[in-house]
């Protein structure tokens, strides 16, 4: 698991989170909503190493990662960032197979264990079809489970994805939350996630972080339902919060 310990975040002097103390479950999908500008991406840097955190300290498997260097956290967790690929003349596969770089070395030369590794990772994010395409021809839907194929050959416990259903359609966000929650649930990953798409958010991840200005609340959504912090989240005149099932109404 992942403990994150009396962890505050920002830039210099400026706070955004205090003090957060939390753990990321194995087997467990994570979804993080806020509104635009709260620091949700600070946060994300900063589980991520991007960033340094202005205090506290942020644990896996007994160590704490600002104690790691770079090659042993690329072995423990993989990111998955809102930005595309803008990359030439390189097939899917050569992608996927860039994750088994903590490993290899970026010029290293794969093993048979390494090419299963990158086959196993394909067939899970279901892109064994796009093997031999080239990554400026697929469709924004295709490229995003790409970039979690190459997160899935580099074989972490952690994966933090930042928007990963950004730019896809309705159809493909649905399909991209069941794959996460598919991976979380049977491979026993760490998934944590940011997203605007507070609905699927809902209904798909095992717990939620909620993040508003200086805190973040976390819970299971049914416990954050009852609660009333579903409520308090979306704060809008002619906006009601359904408990009974777990959507936003808008009122005509």
């Amino acid at each position: 698991m992942l403990d994150i310990k009396h962890l505050t975040t920002g830039y210099g002097s400026h706070v955004i989170t205090h003090e957060i103390n939390a753990t990321l479950m194995p087997g467990e999908l994570t979804s993080l909503l806020g509104s635009n500008g709260v620091g949700k991406s600070t946060l994300l840097r900063t589980l991520s190493t991007f960033l340094p955190p202005l205090s506290g300290e942020i644990v896996l498997q007994g160590k704490a990662l600002g104690s790691l260097s770079a090659s042993e956290l690329s072995r423990l967790i993989g990111v998955v960032l809102t930005e595309r690929p803008d990359v030439q003349n390189m097939t899917v596969r050569d992608m996927v197979s860039m994750g088994r770089s903590p490993y290899t070395g970026f010029w290293g030369r794969l093993t048979p264990k390494d090419e299963q590794y990158v086959t196993e990772a394909m067939k899970l994010a279901g892109i064994t079809q796009l093997e031999h395409r080239m990554i400026n021809t697929l469709s924004d839907g295709e490229r995003q489970k790409v970039m979690i194929a190459k997160v899935l050959s580099q074989q972490t416990p952690v994966i933090l994805l930042d928007e990963p259903t950004a730019f896809l359609d309705f159809p493909s966000k649905i399909e991209m939350m069941r794959l996460l929650r598919r991976l979380a649930h049977e491979m026993q990953k760490i998934i944590f996630l940011s997203t605007h798409d507070v609905e699927m958010a809902l209904r798909l991840s095992d717990r939620l972080w909620i993040m508003h200005p200086g805190e973040v609340v976390i819970g299971k959504p049914a416990e954050l339902s009852q609660n009333g912090e579903l409520t308090r989240f979306i704060q809008v005149d002619g906006v009601r919060f359904d408990p009974v099932l777990m959507s936003y109404r808008i009122l005509m």
